[in-house]
């Protein structure tokens, strides 16, 4: 056997709040515990994120009055992912109650529910949502070193740029309240720039990690929420998933599915490696995607000038659509939206974007069409079409506007607006990604499971580095963050049971 250089109780590959929560959760409980993360900064996309955490039927719904509940939210899932994932779909409802108590009684971390509908017309659905976020957290509250720690906004992260000077807000809150609690517990440890190489088996159990040249022992256990693979181009190709490792919002250098790939040399099983959380994207003037949602006006053609679906569709939906429509597609919008008319993250500003060339401006549709490709008959009849429906406040072809996560966005006017004042706008959109969401396949307490259905003894995941118990169904804001932190939080309590 090799020469340990390091021995935790704990050590949770990946820093997004899957593992934060996990992580949190162990050293709370008196275990010594290492985030092991790839690169120089913690938070992974979840730094990146709005933070919306969708754990239904806690105290924090119960706050806000807003009549939600346990038994909802199982009538839900249930219409939406049938029963198949059952045994786990009980397990995440059953411990997001104690999950948010055990949150919350940190000083640290704070939520306030916000109003953001759930994505399906299914039983059980909240119109107005059953997610939550964190509270914003003073820098000076985190301090200098602990701040310098989280992963900074999209558009700063990229451009190699820090924190600005307000409060962390959103995803960055999020990561920054559970690593203030972690280390505040005595018994948290991070390391940056160490990425997992390999898992350390003795006895067919996995008793630490190799992390590059450092040889880490974890005799009770690792968890592994290191993200999915969507960086990993070779991967995204033998498994077939849409969209590409270019267009992906994963932070650069990390999410290339190390931990799953040293899962499985060991013989751990996977599901669902063809799925991803997907989203349109808009290419900025540096060639990444901006991840796009809320569109309140403008309409998206496909390669032949036509449009392929309601443009206002909860994300992963339009992004299914774009998957199996044909491209390249475009947002066609014009003067009247006064910008682009939609969300983008990072921000996008129409100066920057049309000097940059991502966007085309022209003084008609018809030009318009010439200079993206697109036949101006085609265009034409299509805006004529739509902005027939305009006029009536119907979408005769895809029930624009109709749902209340539609009317969400447009602040409850018309989400089907007519597209007729030059100039006009085109900005070319991508099939992006907030992430895989297949991996290694587990129990309901996270335990890694082998090609015979047996847990792998010492190996736990959650997030995207396991495969999701929603299958490709992504139900509501804050899913994939809620569904990390309570399958993490899962594995530490198998952990302290098996270790007590």
């Amino acid at each position: 056997m090799g020469k340990w250089d390091d021995e935790y109780d704990v050590v949770v590959a990946g820093s997004g709040a899957g593992a934060m929560a996990g992580a949190l959760a162990a050293a709370s409980a008196g275990l010594r515990t290492l985030v092991l993360e790839k690169t120089r900064v913690l938070g992974g996309t979840s730094a990146y994120s709005g933070a919306a955490v969708w754990l239904p039927g806690t105290r924090v719904q119960e706050r806000a009055g807003i009549g939600d509940s346990t038994e909802s939210a199982r009538t839900y899932l249930r219409a939406l992912i049938g029963d198949d994932g059952a045994a786990h779909r009980e397990a995440f409802l059953s411990t997001a109650p104690e999950l948010v108590e055990f949150l919350e009684r940190d000083p640290a971390i704070e939520f306030r529910f916000q109003a953001f509908p759930d994505y399906f017309p299914a039983p059980g659905r909240m119109d107005m949502g059953r997610s939550f976020v964190p509270l914003e957290l003073p820098l000076e509250r985190l301090g200098e070193e602990l701040a310098g720690l989280v992963r900074p906004p999209v558009d700063r992260d990229r451009a190699g740029r820090g924190h600005s000077a307000k409060p962390m807000a959103q995803g960055r809150a999020l990561i920054g309240r559970l690593l203030l609690a972690f280390t505040a517990t005595g018994n948290g440890f991070v390391r940056t720039e160490t990425p997992l190489t390999d898992l350390v088996v003795e006895d067919g159990r996995v008793v630490g990690v190799q992390a590059g040249s450092v040889r880490l022992r974890a005799p009770r256990g690792v968890l592994l929420a290191a993200g999915g693979f969507e960086s990993s181009a070779p991967l995204r190709a033998s498994r077939a998933v849409p969209g590409g490792a270019d267009w992906t919002m994963a932070p650069d250098g990390a999410n290339t599915g190390d931990a799953i790939e040293a899962a499985v040399r060991i013989g751990a099983s996977t599901g669902l490696l063809d799925q991803a959380w997907f989203c349109p994207g808009l290419l900025t003037a540096d060639g990444r995607p901006a991840f796009t949602l809320g569109f309140r006006g403008g309409l998206i053609v496909d390669g032949s000038g036509r449009r392929f679906a309601n443009e206002s569709l909860p994300y992963d939906q339009m992004g299914r659509r774009m998957a199996g429509a044909q491209g390249p597609f475009h947002l066609v919008w014009d003067s009247r939206a006064g910008g682009l008319p939609a969300i983008s993250v990072p921000p996008l500003t129409t100066d920057e974007q049309v000097a940059a060339g991502r966007w085309v401006q022209a003084g008609s549709l018809d030009e318009l069409a010439g200079r993206i490709g697109l036949s101006p008959q085609a265009l034409g009849e299509t805006v004529g079409r739509f902005n027939g429906f305009a006029e009536n406040g119907v979408d005769g072809d895809f029930h624009r506007g109709e749902d209340p996560y539609d009317r969400y966005f447009s602040g409850g006017r018309p989400c089907v607006v007519a597209v007729d004042r030059a100039p006009y706008f085109a900005a070319e959109v991508v099939l992006s990604d907030l992430g895989t969401k297949g991996g290694l396949r587990t129990d309901p307490d996270a335990r890694v499971l082998d090609g015979s259905d047996r847990p792998i003894p010492g190996l736990y995941a959650a997030g995207n580095t396991s495969a999701s118990f929603t299958g490709p169904v992504y139900p509501g804001p804050g899913i994939p963050i809620g569904s990390a932190m309570a399958f993490a939080y899962r594995a530490v309590q198998d952990i302290r049971r098996n270790h007590t």
